[in-house]
Parts: structure tokens; sequence; C-alpha cells
């Protein structure tokens, strides 16, 4: 039986994973792709050729993935990356945003403010092949931004205009 982290009085867990859960189940019951956007850093296993501006776009169908778990801490599966069969593995908060690919409605969710550091440990496994671990610790989180300093959010889209996509704005 697992166990959850302790929780704090007057909050849950964190309603992130859940969402997740229902946004790709609405995804795969209306025939659409489902896509999620990944902020990048140490703790997060993904092929590093193809992320861009610490952040990468995966395709989390079912014809897309093999052994897809969409877990409460992490999001688990195998797909092919250029051919090649890869182990992705990415914590839950370190999604940003999940949406189907036809029509861009989804969610989005805020960056992971304060990414830990991690110190790489060489493991020898039963197969003879190596992998890394990573110990973690906590890093001082940046001090928070001054709203003042941000663009104004981008007009809703009008019918008949091009399709939607999802734009970072810091």
């Amino acid at each position: 039986m697992a166990t959850n982290p302790p929780i704090a009085e007057g909050q849950g867990t964190s309603t992130r994973p859940y969402l997740i859960r229902a946004l790709h189940d609405w995804c795969t019951d209306n025939g659409f792709t489902p896509y999620i956007a990944v902020h990048v850093d140490a703790t997060v296993q993904v092929p590093q050729e193809y992320v861009k501006n610490s952040e990468i776009v995966l395709n989390v169908g079912f014809d897309a993935t093999s052994g897809l778990k969409l877990g409460n801490e992490f999001i688990e599966f195998k797909a092919r990356f250029g051919g090649i069969a890869r182990d992705i593995q990415v914590p839950v908060d370190h999604v940003v945003a999940i949406y189907a690919r036809e029509n861009g409605q989804g969610m989005a969710f805020p960056v992971p403010s304060a990414p830990p550091t991690a110190a790489p440990t060489l493991l020898q496994s039963s197969d003879g092949t190596a992998r890394v671990t990573r110990k973690l610790t906590a890093v001082e989180p940046p001090p928070p931004a001054n709203p003042l300093d941000e663009e104004p959010a981008p007009e809703p889209p009008t019918p008949g205009s091009p399709k939607p996509s999802l734009k970072r704005i810091k």
C-alpha cells in the first residue's frame, strides 16, 4: 500500500496530476492527440537533443507511447525518437501544459519555481547497463517576479483565425 506524503492542515495534495489525467482522458475520448509541454531540468528524463529553451513537447497519446503511467508524482512511458525507443520520466510538477494538438484546448500550469540541484551518481544495474541516479537537494527560490514587468495576456482567438498555439509569456 502506497503512503502519501504528510499534508499541511487545510491543504490537500496537488490537483495537477488529477487535472492532467482528466484532460488526457478528455482528449482520448474525443479523438484528439494529448500533448504535454514539460520544463526540463536535471530531474526530467527525456532525450536532451529534442529539448529547446529548457522545454520539450511530448505526444502522450496511446498510439505514441508504450506503458503510459500517469501517476501522482511522475509520468512514465516509452516512446520512439528517431526510430529509437527511449524511456521517458517526467515529474508531474514539471508539466507546464497539457492540450489537444488538433485544437489547442487544454490547461497551462506554473513553471516550477525552484528547480532542485542534483548530484549524479552512476549505478551498475544487474543487466550490466549503467544508470544515473540523482540525489536532490533544495535550493533557495528566486525572488518573486514583479507583476508590472509582465506583458499583457494575448487576446483570445476570433472565429476563423488560424489554429491556436500555446505561448509562454515571461
